[in-house]
């Protein structure tokens, strides 16, 4: 597997990086969400057939790496194209790859994604959600929380749970839900987190939907669900690398211009090496990142199962500790909104919590890597 990039994912990484120069920290997420459509970039991961750029996750990792790294991380890359995206392109009906890849791709309509709920958070086996047939119709109830960007997603793909009729038992599916589909409603999430896509609690009472809503085999369960998580979790990696370097560069640059004693202060190690390792630990999970890129588009769902979910950890883990240290770098001037740090101390905590918390991963690589025994 190689771990040097093509000179296209190269091409492809300073074409995005002037983009987000152009933007950079103070920007409007709409007007960079249209030129980054206009650019190719939203779809780049999604089938040429469909208006997409005919790559993978790996490029569509390079675009959010890249944007965050210029201050404007678009987060619904990570829900749009690389969830609902992905998951359509892999098991969505002729029909529904028409109607929604396109859009997608050119960044016309937008898709949410409803997994987390209030006591089950993203664990698949507790989602309380279900869905019933009602001659050709789907019957949907339960409730979500956290979910990003639904007042301007023109749907949500909801994960709900069905009974599987030969054994009783209850087994995940996907539904698309149009935004204004009576019964489906939201409730604002008053969070102290400053983001452009704000997060929502969503309530469906007996959201009725066409039998053409589902997506996917209705028997296939887990396998379509992970379609959509692996790239999710690698997404999220790219867009905590991309924090930490914003963050990491800021503070570079002050450590070689700030005197003290006519010398600059990045002349000091104690200064120095934490930036160092702090560039270290995320190049390291970079490299982690593209190895679960890689594994996922090459259609390895396993290996990219246990990628992924390290890619997240090593980013999450490398992204706080490089926010920390930048603020720390700049002392007070690191509180300042003239520095634009401060509002990524919470920001990097996100990385290590959703969507799914740095303990869960712990837990996946003890059970499924290490062979260890579970205590649940």
């Amino acid at each position: 597997m190689p771990t040097i990039e093509t000179d296209e994912h190269k091409a492809l990484r300073s074409a995005v990086a002037a983009l987000g120069k152009r933007h950079g920290r103070a920007y409007d997420r709409e007007a960079l969400w249209s030129e980054a459509a206009k650019l190719g970039y939203l779809g780049v991961n999604l089938p040429e057939a469909y208006g997409g750029g005919g790559g993978g996750i790996s490029e569509l990792s390079i675009v959010l790496e890249e944007l965050g790294a210029a201050g404007c991380p678009l987060l619904m890359l990570v829900v749009s194209p690389a969830i609902c995206g992905t998951v359509i392109a892999r098991f969505g009906t002729d029909a529904q790859k028409q109607h929604w890849l396109p859009a997608l791709a050119d960044g016309t309509r937008l898709m949410a994604f409803g997994i987390t709920e209030p006591d089950a958070g993203s664990n698949s086996h507790r989602i309380t959600t279900t869905a019933h047939r009602d001659g050709d119709n789907w019957i949907l109830n339960g409730r979500k929380v956290f979910i990003s960007g639904v007042d301007i997603a023109d749907a949500t793909l909801v994960v709900g749970r069905t009974e599987d009729a030969r054994t009783g038992r209850l087994k995940p599916c996907l539904f698309i839900v149009p935004r204004d589909t009576p019964g489906f409603t939201r409730r604002p999430i008053d969070m102290e987190l400053n983001a452009a896509e704000k997060q929502f609690e969503l309530t469906l009472d007996e959201v009725r939907l066409p039998a053409d809503a589902l997506v996917g085999d209705e028997d296939a369960g887990l396998l379509q669900l992970f379609a959509g998580l692996n790239p999710e979790r690698i997404m999220t990696a790219a867009f905590a690398i991309g924090m930490g370097r914003y963050a990491l560069a800021k503070a570079v640059e002050y450590a070689r211009d700030r005197q003290v004693w006519d010398t600059p202060i990045g002349a000091h190690q104690a200064i120095a090496h934490p930036l160092a390792q702090a560039h270290i630990d995320l190049e390291l999970a970079r490299l982690m990142m593209q190895k679960a890129a890689r594994l996922y588009d090459a259609g390895d769902d396993m290996g990219a199962g246990e990628a992924a979910n390290m890619a997240k950890y090593a980013a999450g883990e490398a992204c706080v500790k490089a926010v920390d240290q930048a603020v720390h770098t700049l002392g007070g001037n690191g509180l300042t909104r003239d520095f634009g740090l401060a509002s990524l101390i919470t920001a990097a905590r996100v990385a290590r919590i959703a969507p799914v918390s740095r303990e869960m991963i712990l837990n996946y690589v003890s059970h499924q890597t290490l062979g260890l025994p579970k205590s649940y």
